[in-house]
């Protein structure tokens, strides 16, 4: 365990490659099992447009964490976990098997050549302030802007709720 205190962090989780229902049901499993971390809450899946070229819609959730991983070990933990779903970087907005994205980090504000918390894009993306919304609905950021009203202002454009099918026959 780190000396750290825990620190309650945000992942977005996105996919459209390689049966993306499974590869995110998968990630949310495996992000609960990194060292020093806990799994608090995981959103429902949702179904998006991808941004950039044309490619497959996205399967996209979000996660909230309690870690005492430091900012840039939960980087390295997380681009290890994309690894691990054959994640290959071809281009910027292309599809992929498994984007994991570290949205907030309790309060703190960091912007490094690797990491900028919060995320870059996270006031402009639906797919990613609904299921933030969702599991963390009373998270600030450090400009004091809450996930809230960020969330009161974003539409469903090109976003929509995924139902569970019964898994039963009649």
């Amino acid at each position: 365990m780190s000396d750290q205190p825990p620190v309650r962090v945000a992942i977005s989780l996105g996919s459209n490659l390689s049966e993306p229902m499974v590869q995110i049901t998968q990630a949310l499993i495996e992000l609960g099992q990194l060292p020093s971390t806990r799994l608090l809450a995981q959103s429902p899946l949702y179904q998006s447009r991808a941004v950039g070229p044309e490619q497959p819609d996205y399967i996209n959730a979000c996660a909230l964490l309690e870690t005492q991983l430091a900012p840039h070990d939960l980087l390295d933990a997380l681009q290890a976990l994309e690894q691990q779903h054959q994640r290959v970087r071809l281009e910027h907005w292309g599809p992929r098997s498994l984007d994991l994205d570290l949205l907030l980090y309790g309060q703190a504000s960091i912007n490094t050549e690797r990491l900028t918390v919060p995320h870059a894009y996270l006031r402009q993306r639906n797919f990613v302030l609904v299921p933030l919304h969702d599991i963390w609905p009373e998270a600030l950021l450090p400009s004091g802007e809450s996930i809230a009203s960020l969330r009161a202002n974003c539409t469903m454009d090109g976003l929509s709720p995924i139902t569970p099918q019964a898994n039963h026959k009649e």
